[in-house]
């Protein structure tokens, strides 16, 4: 299957995803049946949607080549203090989204954020037309920040994409022990909604044209300077990225 999947890069797959799969090494795990498969039907997708923009005679918006973000109200992980930033653009619902977290993220946690060197903070980029529950599981996790349970139920939900509907949020819910019909309301009357949309414009306007999106730069006083990056790119290309600008 791995060899199979290699085969399709060059024709099929965009070229960071083509990277990430080269980069693999024989210790780490070989996507599954399924997991290929969810990911090329993803990408036929993304290519209809493409399509259909170039019918309508939609011009493709430049990208910012600096990028600065205010991220004083985004939930962050690591201490305050660490002079560079990480902020991932993520769609819950997305295999790119899980691969990166299943296969990258604990790498970056243990050499980068637990060590002070980076602070990472997460922000919602929900795919609706690709993944119904999606934008659902965006607002679910901003209603476990009410009851201090954000990062755990995004580890959760991050790692499996495919249980996202409202009894799978539920069990979640009670998994972690929070007050189970508070979360529920708010998950149902749609409470951060808003706030959630507000991500989605933020990444539009950078060019963040896929998940999972990255702007990895110094950190300020309020967020980010730095220069995106998107798709589920290997650990090598992050600690490629960020060892020069340590420097």
């Amino acid at each position: 299957m791995k060899q199979f999947f290699r085969t399709l890069t060059a024709a099929a797959l965009p070229l960071w995803l083509a990277a990430a799969l080269a980069a693999q090494t024989p210790n780490e795990p070989g996507i599954t049946r399924q997991q290929a498969d969810e990911i090329l039907n993803e990408l036929r997708q993304i290519r209809q949607l493409l399509e259909k923009q170039n019918k309508a005679g939609e011009a493709e918006p430049a990208k910012p080549s600096r990028i600065k973000l205010d991220l004083r109200n985004s939930p962050m992980l690591g201490s305050k203090n660490a002079p560079l930033t990480i902020v991932e653009f993520t769609d819950y619902q997305c295999p790119f989204c899980q691969r990166f977290h299943t296969m990258v993220f604990g790498d970056l946690k243990k050499n980068y954020i637990d060590t002070g060197k980076v602070r990472f903070y997460s922000r919602d980029l929900p795919l609706d037309s690709l993944h119904p529950n999606a934008t659902r599981a965006a607002e679910a996790a901003r209603c476990a920040t009410d009851q201090g349970q954000f990062w755990t139920i995004r580890e959760i939900m991050s790692a499996h994409p495919d249980k996202l509907d409202m009894d799978s949020l539920v069990a979640d819910a009670q998994q972690l022990k929070l007050d189970v019909p508070a979360f529920r309301s708010c998950v149902e009357k749609e409470k951060y909604k808003n706030d959630v949309q507000s991500d989605v414009l933020e990444a539009m306007k950078i060019g963040a044209d896929g998940t999972p999106a990255f702007v990895i730069g110094k950190s300020t006083s309020d967020g980010v300077d730095g220069e995106l990056m998107v798709g589920a790119q290997p650990y090598p290309m992050f600690d490629m990225k960020l060892k020069a600008l340590e420097k």
